[in-house]
C-alpha cells in the first residue's frame, strides 16, 4: 500500500531567519522540521555562551550531538521503551523544531520538551516517541526538543576552584535556561508565540521543569509547565552514602595523575579520557558502597526543591499539569494472564504481596478502583502518584495558578497484563501512539490517542486542558486533587486513591535508585529504563 506524501527541501526553501543567520530545514506532510539547531556553546564546566552569527544559509537537516554519557546504553526490552542511540559530543547544546508554520505572524503555542534519564542519561531524540511532527500536524503547536549537558559534564560542582566555575554544578540547567532564551528570541520565525511557551518533561525531564521553576533566571521565558512522573513522595527513595564534592573531584583528578592545582587541565583533556577518569572514580567509591547521583546544586542561582525548600512565588503562579502512570516502576509479570486468573488466584497475588495487611489494602483498593482486577494491586505505584498529589496540593496554597492532575490507568497486553508503566504516557502526549506498538493493545487506544494530546495542546494554548470528549476537569486545591483518569473509561475522581497510596507508601520499603553503582572498571554499561 502506498500513500501520498509531501516533501520539500531545496537550496531556497524552507528557510527561516534567526538572530544569528539563516537556517534551512525541510517540509514533510505539512510540517516544517529543523534539526540540530545550535542554541549556545560552552567550554567544559563553564556557563553557556552565545553562538557566533554566520553568513549564508546553514543546514538544519541532521540531529546534533547528544551529551556524552558515562556508560554505554545497553538495549534491553526496547518494546516497552523504544530508544534511539546517537553520536555523543560536548558540542551538544542544540534543539530540534517541528512546526506547522514558518509565518512570523502565526503565533502558535510553543511546547519545549526536556528529556528524562535523570540528570545523567538520555537525550532529546532518545525516544522514538519524542518526534514532534504529529503534535505540530494535528494539534497546531510548535514543538521544541532540547539537548543539554548531563552527568559530570553538566553537574560537577567546581565552584571552590574559581569564578568561572561558580555555577558549574548547575551548568546543565543553565543550558536549559539558555535554550529558553533562544526560543524567546527566535521562535517567532518558526511560527511560534514567544509569549506562550510551555515547558514539559517526563521523569528527570519533569524534574528539570521543577528545577527551572525554582530558578529565577528562567522567569519570563515560559508561561506554563507540565510535569510527567517527575515527583517522588518523601521517603520514597533510599540513597546510598555519597562522597563529598571535594572527595569526588580529588578522586577524578587522581585518576588522571593531576592535583587540585591542575583544575584547568581538567577542562582540556579529551572528553573520553575524562569519562574514563570519572568512571574509575565511581568504581572506587562504589567499592566503598558509595554512589554519585548527578543533579542540580542549591546555591545563589538555584533555590532548591520546592517540597523541601519551599515554592518560589513566581513558580506558584505558573499554570501546571502534573501526572503519572498507575504502574510506574512495578514489575507485573505473572505466569498466567491476569484476566484469566480465578478469584482465588488473584487473592493469592494480593496475599503474597501484603501478608497480614491484605484485607485492609484490598478494601481500600476496591473502593478506589472498583472496576480494576485485584491482581494488579501489588503493582500499584505509590511513590510518584502520592508525590504528584502532594506537589499539587502544596503548589495550590496561597495565591496560585491552576494545577491539574492526571493519571494514565490503562492496561496493556505485555507480560500477561501490564499496567501503565514509567514512560508509557509519552507517546500519547506527543500524539505518537500509532508509532509505538504497545499503544494499540489497550482497549480504547484510539480514544486515548486523540484526547490526551488534545488535552496537552489545549493546556499549552490556554492553560486549561479541558477538551471535547472528556469529562469536566477542575484544578486542585490545597486539600483536594481532582484527577483526570485516562483509562478504559475517562473519568475525573477526587482524592479517590489518596488514602490507599498514603497507606502503601507508609508501609513500603523505600526504593533504592542509583544511576551508577559500578561493580568494577569493566562495568560501564546499563539498561535504559527511561
Amino acid at each position: 500500500m502506498t500513500h501520498e506524501h509531501q516533501f520539500l527541501c531545496t537550496k531556497t526553501a524552507p528557510i527561516v531567519r534567526t538572530r544569528h543567520g539563516l537556517l534551512r530545514g525541510f517540509l514533510y506532510d505539512n510540517v516544517y522540521n529543523f534539526w540540530g539547531v545550535d542554541y549556545a556553546r560552552a567550554h567544559r564546566f563553564e556557563q553557556p555562551e552565545d553562538i557566533p552569527s554566520w553568513e549564508g544559509v546553514k543546514d538544519a537537516l541532521a540531529y546534533g550531538y547528544v551529551s556524552p554519557l558515562l556508560g554505554d546504553p545497553i538495549p534491553d526490552n526496547e518494546l516497552t521503551v523504544p530508544h534511539r542511540f546517537w553520536p555523543e559530543g560536548e558540542a551538544c547544546l542544540n534543539l530540534n523544531i517541528a512546526t506547522p508554520s514558518i509565518d512570523p505572524e502565526a503565533k502558535k503555542p510553543v511546547m519545549v520538551w526536556f528529556h528524562g534519564g535523570g540528570y545523567s542519561d538520555g537525550s532529546g531524540i532518545a525516544h522514538i516517541a519524542f518526534e514532534g511532527d504529529n503534535m505540530a500536524r494535528y494539534q497546531d503547536v510548535v514543538m521544541v526538543c532540547v539537548n543539554h549537558r548531563l552527568n559530570a559534564f553538566g553537574f560537577l560542582d567546581l565552584s571552590d576552584y574559581g569564578e568561572k566555575f561558580k555555577n558549574s554544578g548547575n551548568a546543565g540547567i543553565a543550558d536549559l535556561v539558555t535554550a529558553l532564551q533562544w526560543v524567546k528570541e527566535n521562535i517567532a520565525a518558526f511560527g511560534g508565540d514567544p509569549d506562550n511557551v510551555t515547558i514539559f518533561g517526563q521523569s528527570g525531564g519533569g524534574g528539570k521543569v521543577i528545577t527551572l521553576g525554582q530558578t529565577a533566571a528562567a522567569d519570563g521565558l515560559y508561561q506554563k509547565a507540565i510535569i510527567m512522573s517527575g515527583v517522588f513522595a518523601k521517603r520514597s527513595v533510599e540513597g546510598y552514602p555519597t562522597p563529598t564534592n571535594k572527595e569526588l573531584i580529588r578522586e577524578i583528578l587522581r585518576q588522571l595523575n593531576l592535583t587540585e592545582n591542575d583544575i584547568d587541565k581538567l577542562q582540556k583533556i579529551n572528553f573520553r579520557l575524562f569519562i574514563m577518569a570519572v568512571n574509575r572514580a565511581l568504581v572506587t567509591f562504589g567499592k566503598k558502597g558509595m554512589v554519585v547521583n548527578w543533579g542540580p546544586h542549591k546555591n545563589y542561582w538555584y533555590e532548591g526543591t520546592p517540597m523541601d525548600d519551599g515554592f518560589r512565588e513566581h513558580f506558584r503562579k505558573i499554570p501546571t499539569m502534573i501526572g503519572s502512570t498507575i504502574g510506574e516502576f512495578g514489575n507485573p509479570y505473572t505466569e498466567k494472564h491476569k484476566s484469566e486468573m480465578t478469584e482465588k488466584e488473584r487473592l493469592q497475588c494480593v496475599k503474597e504481596a501484603f501478608g497480614e495487611e491484605s484485607d485492609k489494602v484490598l478494601a481500600m483498593y476496591r473502593e478506589a478502583y472498583p472496576e480494576k482486577n485485584i491482581a494488579y494491586l501489588p503493582f500499584l505505584d505509590n511513590m510518584v502518584r502520592l508525590g504528584s498529589m502532594q506537589f499539587a496540593m502544596e503548589k495550590s496554597k496561597g495565591e496560585h495558578a491552576p494545577v491539574y492532575s492526571y493519571l494514565l490507568g490503562s492496561t496493556f497486553e505485555m507480560d500477561n497484563g501490564m499496567p501503565a508503566w514509567h514512560n508509557c504516557d509519552i507517546p500519547y502526549a506527543f500524539a505518537n501512539a500509532d508509532r509505538i506498538q504497545y499503544c494499540c493493545s489497550t482497549e480504547n487506544w484510539r480514544e486515548l490517542a486523540e484526547v490526551i494530546p488534545a488535552a496537552f495542546a489545549a493546556f499549552a494554548r490556554t492553560g486549561d486542558p479541558n477538551v471535547e470528549g472528556m469529562p469536566a476537569w477542575t484544578p486542585a486545591t490545597d486539600t483536594q486533587v481532582p484527577t483526570m483518569i485516562w483509562d478504559a473509561r475517562c473519568e475525573v475522581k477526587t482524592n479517590h486513591d489518596l488514602e490507599l497510596v498514603e497507606y502503601l507508601h507508609a508501609h513500603a520499603k523505600p526504593a533504592v535508585f542509583a544511576w551508577r553503582l559500578p561493580k568494577d572498571e569493566e562495568d560501564t554499561g546499563h539498561e535504559w529504563k527511561y
